[in-house]
């Protein structure tokens, strides 16, 4: 088999983060079509008679959609390790992200952020919301230059292999991320950023509350 030369990274060269490319470009791809859509329902809604359920209902949905790709943007997409976020644009995400929802995200992390830093903390937040099937409470801050997140609920739905994988604490880890599905990406994308900025994450478990750090 031939490789094309174009393709080919030399040794000097930074590996490229494909699977951050495709979410940024998908990311970008859809505020547009989304943006329109939100200025037609605008524009509908000052038509005369334009009112009603069904309107309010589109509306909903999207600005759900539109919360989805601003926060996906962060979790799946490129991260500039110059590029800064301030805390009120965090807390504005995650707060248009669960509104509405039976899911509750307290940002306590004081201060700007990396980029780098709060993609991993977007991705731990998609671990935890895998638990929360019955809804609760995650919160994320940082203290001492260590990140924390609490995910808590009296009720639970942990997968504990991929936990203790996400730990590192798994035994035969190699069949457990030879069966990671779809809606497990989150899990395999936070322990490869953690491991792209030299940390390690750590994972404890009881019946009502898993607690990450970082």
């Amino acid at each position: 088999m031939t490789v094309d030369p174009a393709l080919s990274v030399s040794p000097a060269e930074p590996p490229m983060d494909l699977a951050a490319l495709v979410g940024s470009r998908i990311c970008h791809d859809l505020v547009s079509p989304l943006g329109a859509v939100a200025n037609g329902l605008e524009l509908l809604a000052m038509a005369e008679g334009a009112t009603g359920p069904e309107l309010a209902l589109i509306e909903e949905s999207v600005a759900s959609a539109k919360a989805r790709v601003r926060f996906f943007r962060i979790a799946f997409g490129q991260a500039g390790a110059d590029a800064r976020l301030s805390r009120a644009e965090i807390v504005a995400i995650l707060d248009d992200l669960t509104r509405g929802g039976r899911v509750t995200v307290d940002w306590s992390a004081v201060g700007d952020v990396s980029r780098p830093e709060a993609k991993l903390g977007f991705l731990i937040v998609l671990c935890c919301e895998s638990a929360l099937a019955f809804g609760g409470r995650i919160v994320i801050g940082c203290e001492g230059g260590v990140w924390t997140a609490r995910a808590s609920h009296e009720k639970l739905r942990i997968e504990a292999p991929l936990w203790d994988w996400l730990g590192g604490t798994a035994t035969g880890a190699d069949s457990v991320a030879d069966k990671i599905t779809p809606a497990q990406a989150q899990f395999a994308l936070a322990r490869a950023q953690a491991g792209a900025q030299g940390c390690r994450i750590s994972v404890q478990r009881t019946g009502q509350e898993i607690v990450i750090a970082w």
